[in-house]
C-alpha cells in the first residue's frame, strides 16, 4: 500500500512541486494533496494511486514495504 508519506518523499527526491507529479501522473492536483494529507492514499481510487506510482517510479522513486519484523515502516529512495 502507498501512503501519503511515500508519496511526499518521493516526490521530494525527484524535486517536483505537487504540480509537477499531478502532471506526470494526470491526477489532478487537489487529489495529490488529499493523497499526501490526513485522508491518505487509501481513500483515493486504486487507478489514481497506480498512475501517482507510476509517475514516480518512471521518475526514479523506489517504493520500499514495511518490514514489519525488522522494525521497519514503508519507505523510498532513488534508484541507484
Amino acid at each position: 500500500m502507498l501512503t501519503g508519506a511515500q508519496i511526499r518523499a518521493g516526490r521530494a527526491l525527484v524535486d517536483w512541486t505537487g504540480a509537477e507529479l499531478a502532471k506526470a501522473s494526470s491526477v489532478s492536483l487537489q487529489t495529490i494533496r488529499r493523497m499526501e494529507g490526513e485522508v491518505g492514499a487509501e481513500r483515493s481510487s486504486a487507478a489514481n494511486i497506480q498512475a501517482v506510482r507510476r509517475a514516480l517510479e518512471e521518475a526514479g522513486v523506489v517504493f520500499l514495504d514495511a518490514d514489519p519484523m525488522a522494525g521497519v515502516g514503508p519507505g523510498v529512495r532513488l534508484r541507484g
